[in-house]
């Protein structure tokens, strides 16, 4: 079972939060603010945080710049990932991963089910893999970013849980560049 190890010390995780909808504003988004709150209260460190319209190229064009920042190590976009058909955030992310996180799907699932039963299958949560940095693709509610964050994320970006995670393997997402395999930035 999961522990944390307290003879590690913690290491912050550079993170944006996206938004994806074409109704909210800074000032009214709970699902980014509930995101943005946890981020800070867990110690990391809340790089930026925007809101786009579900337009597809517009949600690729902000989750592009930012997984190419050196300042940013993970984004977390909320919205968009129902079935309606302004829904288009895992079509507009999905082509771009390097590599899927088809577990991140799978663990959300497992934890949305105990809280709202079936309608988790209105989800269509996803996590991959972009320039070396971590994307989570959640959907727009606070119930789900709070679950998310508190189940899966905020274990998993501290670097004393073990008995893994994913701070201890960031140095490492870019071994195939530095051995000359795949893309080049």
């Amino acid at each position: 079972m999961s522990r944390i190890d307290e003879s590690r010390p913690f290491i912050p995780v550079r993170i944006a939060v996206l938004t994806v909808s074409d109704t909210r504003s800074l000032e009214d988004d709970k699902s980014g603010a509930t995101l943005a709150a946890r981020i800070e209260k867990a110690g990391h460190i809340l790089v930026d945080r925007a809101i786009v319209t579900d337009d597809r190229d517009t949600i690729a064009g902000k989750v592009s710049d930012w997984a190419y920042s050196p300042d940013i190590e993970a984004i977390i976009t909320t919205g968009g990932t129902g079935f309606t058909g302004r829904d288009v955030t895992p079509e507009a992310l999905e082509p771009l991963f390097e590599k899927r996180m088809d577990g991140f799907s799978a663990l959300f699932h497992r934890i949305s089910f105990d809280k709202i039963g079936t309608s988790t299958i209105q989800s269509r949560a996803t996590a991959g893999l972009m320039h070396q940095t971590f994307v989570f693709v959640l959907p727009g509610s606070p119930g789900a970013c709070k679950d998310a964050w508190d189940g899966i994320l905020e274990p998993q970006f501290d670097y004393r849980h073990m008995p893994c995670n994913f701070v201890e393997i960031m140095p490492r997402l870019d071994e195939h560049l530095r051995r000359g395999g795949g893309k080049s930035a």
